[in-house]
């Protein structure tokens, strides 16, 4: 049995996600996103007391590239992975894994805007230099939808994959604080992909999750 640690709106959504699209049973435990997570019980499953963690077969994973990778080699290595002999192989493995470079931007916006929530602990250079790397990014993924001769529908030429998964939610949290507009390729891509059975199971129940807003604006100072 497969057992992922989640906390709605954090990077265990992307797990969560992939789990329903590859279709294997699972038991999901839900935490808080506080101080919980910092409990010795949840360190011996995440030692960083961060989110996803996954216990499978008596071991357990952290880090959402390699569990992505883990899962897909297992249970889909040519639907939702690529398997080595995948000429997509290297394209699978630089999207899936681009997913952290967005998330690394969204995660100084959610610090703060969320995390601190008095306006003196806030930066306002932060927070529009932070938003407009997450448009940076997106730029990235606008240009590998965008060819000369035709546009994407997802990712990689051979079909939906799990970099569009992984990719897809960090794209998803992004949108609280960077919107799409410019980038009609990648706002096309979104829409397709979070139509979704497997997104939409993904999501936070009763507007539980981190943001109480669907967008921030970079200073409201």
């Amino acid at each position: 049995m497969i057992t992922l640690h989640h906390c709605p709106q954090t990077r265990s959504m992307r797990t969560l996600w992939l789990l329903n699209e590859l279709d294997v049973p699972f038991r999901l435990v839900v935490h808080p996103f506080d101080k919980a997570l910092r409990r010795p019980e949840f360190l011996s499953v995440s030692p960083a007391g961060r989110v996803p963690a996954l216990e499978i077969d008596g071991e357990r994973m952290f880090e959402t590239g390699a569990i992505t990778e883990y899962l897909c080699e297992r249970y889909s290595p040519d639907r939702l992975g690529r398997s080595t002999a995948s000429p997509d192989r290297m394209a699978w493995l630089v999207w899936v894994h681009f997913a952290e470079t967005v998330s690394q931007h969204v995660a100084a916006l959610t610090q703060q805007h969320v995390a601190l929530y008095e306006d003196h602990m806030r930066s306002p250079i932060v927070m529009k230099l932070e938003a407009a790397r997450v448009k940076k990014c997106y730029d990235a993924i606008e240009a590998r939808l965008s060819t000369p001769l035709e546009n994407r529908d997802y990712l990689l030429t051979s079909g939906f994959s799990a970099a569009d998964i992984s990719v897809g939610q960090a794209v998803y949290m992004a949108r609280h604080f960077a919107t799409l507009d410019g980038h009609v390729e990648t706002a096309k891509w979104f829409d397709r992909i979070s139509a979704r059975t497997a997104f939409k199971a993904s999501l936070p129940e009763n507007g539980g999750g981190l943001y109480d807003k669907d967008f921030y604006p970079a200073w409201e100072g």
